[in-house]
């Protein structure tokens, strides 16, 4: 923390008061006005001080004076404002250039840097730079260019006033001046121009729609071609008409079906629909008849689907019966609550609007069937999840496999989906179905209901260091301190750990500290392998290679691209993107539920004895699981093992009931008694002399339930002979000599 400065007392002030004399002081005002000048005389001589030490390489005296500067508190335009007085503005910029290279002093250099562009923006962006910019287009040569550039720069804030103009009729030279500008700013021209298009009269519709057909993108065609085919103006036809045929378009194409494309191409959130793609906030658009046009910011991670939902909207409006439409609308609205920072109201989407799974619910399952068949092309995760919750909660046997999509089957599909929680869900809501007919991909449901008892807690990594073998240890205690269980070290990436990889139950994490090519190579290997298809990947990469590699994925949750981190720096990254991009670490308390849901099915599944599903696919997974269970959970194993008619099944029970005690070992011996009615005697002769001995205890409630368990097997008279006779008062059993 800074001290505050100390008062500096001026030597006028001093000397009459040495001199017995009454002091001048200086006025309040006068006061005020030498604060801010000292301030600014501070900040100048810090920012020549930054440009001087990194340009005769003294770093970490530069990192100091930059960081003074930023404590200084300064808001971004006051801060471009001092540069362009300092007159140091190219040497600013080279020094930052030069600072940015070198680790010491880079992470001060890129707040300066992100200081000065954004007061920069904000400077053009201010409505009163838009204005005078506006005016600077009637101007001369150099003028207009001043003019034009500034309004290029403000981009899409620029438009409410840039209509204005443009609508305007008192001076036809500013109008065509304003309609290069538009038409020059593309794309960020569009959505507010077609969105003031429905309000404007004729006329304006018809300047509008001129400017539109001049702009070579076909964001515009949904909103010209719905003009031209419900518009009652002749001129206002013909000038939509000529605009798309500039774009290639058809006049009389779906409107539905072009509004509908739109929303799709919004919720792939491609670059050209982002019109500040590393900024925090895009803009959204309304018209007001009184204001024009009106624009609301909105947090970059919501705005595309945002516009997705509108888009859609406006399609399903025209068209209600589009299953495809209102899937989309679905997914959309899905990617909207995941999406949502913390906290945020979403200024598109109302706090007292229903929540997304309550729409995702009432769309019933075929449209989940579809949301769920882009979630899995789009390998989204979360979105998986959530569509198959609306399905579990809608569908019958029928519509979980009966009916297809396209020739597709997602839920079936689910179940091969690289992550274990949608494998798990998929799995449980069609065990819960109980299906009375085979199809495809049956034989996997029940040894993921067996792994969910089994598997669900346990979490794998990847480490891929290279040659670094003092970092991958470094790593591996970070990942094991987290509960993970990390795979081998490998040399030569993911090629040289395949056969750990196929034995894992699933793998939860991979972390990289490889140079860029190799780290590239590595992902698009993951991504291509249908177990780690999804896998979130951690890259941590040089300082100087950092930006390269988060470009490339800047889109993709599932890599996050990280610097040199420390433990706990690392520990929080990792959660974060475990949790954006899959759910989050499996808790403890999420495993003992999946466990319990599914030995809750795989229960109902054997005491119904199930055609398709058959519980004895899971006794391998099982029978280990029983020999460390216990409680509740060994129990409900035992009862699923009960119906299995195998001797290792039986065995397993019986053994597991031997070292059970109490009620409990009662009512495992119970269990071994329901399999043996199913089964008959399935346990060798070592075992049947054990529950000869339970059978002599002096504890008569498990003597009466071991003998239950003999009469169930119908062990042999020999067996029970024995028992008889050493129970006759006074006598002891005969032995024979024979």
């Amino acid at each position: 923390m800074r001290r505050p400065s100390r008062p500096v007392v001026s030597f006028s002030v001093l000397l009459p008061l040495l001199a017995g004399l009454p002091a001048v002081v200086p006025s309040v005002t006068q006061a005020a006005v030498a604060q801010p000048a000292a301030g600014e005389a501070q900040a100048q001589s810090q920012l020549r001080d930054f440009i001087h030490f990194v340009r005769i390489a003294r770093f970490d005296i530069a990192a100091d004076v930059g960081r003074q500067l930023l404590d200084s508190g300064m808001e971004p335009e006051d801060f471009v404002d001092l540069v362009d007085r300092s007159r140091e503005g190219t040497r600013f910029e080279e020094a930052i250039a030069s600072a940015m290279r070198v680790p010491i002093v880079e992470p001060i250099a890129a707040e300066l840097d992100q200081l000065f562009r954004a007061g920069k923006l904000a400077r053009v962006r201010n409505p009163e730079e838009i204005t005078r910019n506006i005016g600077l287009l009637t101007g001369g040569l150099r003028a207009r260019q001043i003019g034009r550039e500034g309004l290029i720069a403000a981009g899409e804030y620029a438009l409410p006033q840039l209509l204005e103009a443009y609508l305007q009729n008192r001076d036809p030279n500013l109008r065509a001046q304003v309609q290069r500008v538009l038409v020059d700013l593309g794309r960020q021209s569009i959505v507010p121009l077609v969105t003031a298009l429905p309000d404007l009269d004729p006329a304006r519709q018809e300047a509008i729609v001129d400017v539109l057909g001049l702009i070579p993108y076909r964001t515009s065609l949904p909103f010209l071609v719905d003009l031209h085919q419900n518009t009652r103006n002749e001129a206002v036809r013909r000038a939509s008409a000529r605009a798309i045929g500039r774009l290639g378009g058809n006049a009389n194409a779906d409107v539905a079906g072009l509004y509908a494309l739109l929303a799709n191409s919004y919720y792939a959130e491609p670059g050209e629909l982002t019109s500040f793609a590393n900024e925090e906030h895009q803009l959204l658009w309304h018209f007001d008849p009184g204001l024009g046009l009106v624009m609301t910011p909105i947090r970059t991670e919501v705005f595309h689907e945002a516009m997705a939902m509108r888009m859609a909207e406006t399609a399903l409006a025209i068209d209600a019966t589009n299953r495809e439409t209102l899937a989309l609308w679905i997914a959309s609205n899905f990617s909207r609550e995941l999406d949502t920072p913390e906290g945020y109201e979403n200024p598109a989407y109302p706090p007292d609007r229903r929540g997304a799974m309550y729409f995702g619910v009432a769309a019933g399952p075929e449209i989940g069937q579809l949301v769920l068949r882009r979630a899995l092309d789009t390998r989204n995760t979360p979105l998986a999840r959530l569509s198959i919750d609306t399905i579990a909660q809608t569908a019958g046997p029928r519509l979980l496999w009966g009916q297809g999509v396209d020739d597709r089957f997602p839920l079936l599909e689910a179940l091969a989906y690289p992550n274990r929680r949608v494998q798990y869900e998929a799995a449980l809501a069609i065990g819960k179905s109980r299906p009375e007919q085979s199809f495809r991909s049956s034989e996997r449901v029940v040894p993921l209901l067996a792994g969910a008892v089994r598997d669900a807690g346990t979490l794998t990594a990847i480490i891929l260091t290279g040659r670094d073998r003092e970092m991958y240890e470094a790593d591996r205690s970070v990942l094991e301190a987290m509960g993970f269980r990390v795979l081998p070290p490998s040399e030569t990436g993911l090629d040289g750990i395949e056969a750990a990889i196929a034995e894992a139950p699933a793998v939860d994490l991979i972390v990289t500290r490889l140079g860029f090519d190799q780290t590239l190579l590595e992902i698009e290997t993951a991504r291509s392998s249908s177990k780690l298809a999804v896998t979130p990947v951690l890259a941590i990469m040089s300082a100087e290679e950092e930006e390269a590699l988060r470009r490339q994925y800047r889109r993709d949750q599932t890599v996050a691209v990280r610097r040199a981190l420390g433990p706990s720096e690392f520990t929080a990254t990792a959660e974060e993107l475990l949790r954006v991009a899959s759910g989050g670490v499996i808790t403890e308390e999420e495993a003992r539920s999946y466990g319990s849901r599914a030995l809750a099915v795989l229960r109902d599944l054997a005491v119904s004895n199930n055609p398709v599903l058959d519980v004895a696919e899971a006794a391998s997974i099982l029978m280990p699981v029983l020999r460390d269970a216990d409680g509740l959970t060994m129990l409900d194993v035992a009862e699923i093992l009960a119906h299995v008619g195998s001797p290792a099944a039986q065995r397993a029970i019986f053994e597991r009931a031997l070292t059970a005690d109490g009620f409990e070992q009662i009512e495992m011996l119970e269990i071994v008694a329901d399999s043996a009615k199913r089964f008959g005697n399935q346990l060798d002769a070592r075992l049947v002399r054990r529950l000869v001995e339970l059978a002599r205890s002096g504890d008569e409630d498990l003597a009466t339930q071991a003998v239950a368990v003999m009469g169930a097997m119908e062990i042999e008279n020999e067996e029970l002979v024995p028992l008889i006779l050493s129970a006759q008062p006074g006598s002891a059993p005969t032995v024979s000599n024979r």
